[in-house]
């Protein structure tokens, strides 16, 4: 595990914007595509248009396939559907088809959703092992990562897939990537910043308490690849 500190927000999407493109180049020269699955809420807002923009002509983006790691119960034209979020801070910069864009149809239950993104995934990896190129995480107040929320039976998930989870303190369901699909990635990196995610980092960084119900994001532990956490110094305050 690797942990990247910065003073500011600036630094630390700068820096992460470097990783992202440095992989992406990586990916596309050694299997002519990079698969990138994306982290909702807020986090990533500036990220994306960074890359979007400042970062644009530093990677073939016709050559990049967009996964989300989560999505909200929450119809495509919805504010707080992240498919939205990235469409208007993303993809509308890079005018990305829609084709290369693996959105979570929200118009069916969450349960046929779920089933619906694995068959579409089993598809674009040719029926193989999912192995995704990069995967953006960000974490909760809570320690969850994607719609991996504590305490839910998401947290003891052991199949590598997609499964719907009623996540009961908001009362709404969500679908997501589950842990061991996300551990099959080669790249995992969390975007975490702020002093309201300082107690969680702690918790799940230190490891004074190993408690995958308690601290999701504990879960997050690549089999065979890569995992970065890029922080700034108010969320790592608490940290050894």
């Amino acid at each position: 595990m690797n942990l990247h500190r910065f003073q500011t927000l600036t630094e630390l999407h700068h820096h992460l914007a470097l990783y992202v493109i440095n992989i992406a180049n990586e990916a596309i020269k050694n299997k002519g595509r990079f698969d990138f699955v994306l982290t909702g809420g807020s986090s990533p807002k500036t990220l994306y248009k960074e890359l979007s923009t400042t970062y644009k002509d530093k990677i073939d983006w016709s050559k990049v396939y967009f996964f989300f790691g989560d999505e909200r119960n929450v119809l495509p034209h919805h504010t707080d559907y992240n498919g939205l979020m990235a469409k208007e801070n993303f993809f509308d910069h890079l005018k990305t088809p829609e084709h290369h864009i693996f959105y979570f149809d929200t118009t069916l239950s969450p349960q046929e959703a779920a089933k619906a993104y694995e068959e579409k995934l089993a598809k674009h990896f040719n029926h193989e092992k999912i192995v995704f190129d990069l995967i953006l995480l960000g974490m909760g107040d809570d320690a969850h990562t994607a719609s991996i929320f504590p305490h839910t039976d998401l947290v003891a998930k052991t199949n590598a897939g997609v499964e719907s989870v009623f996540v009961e303190k908001l009362n709404t369901y969500r679908v997501s990537l589950t842990a061991p699909l996300i551990n099959q990635a080669k790249n995992i990196a969390f975007i975490t910043f702020g002093p309201n995610k300082a107690e969680a980092l702690s918790a799940v960084l230190n490891k004074q308490e190993v408690n995958y119900s308690k601290f999701p994001a504990q879960l997050i532990q690549p089999v065979n690849g890569n995992l970065d956490w890029f922080v700034d110094e108010e969320a790592a305050s608490l940290l050894a």
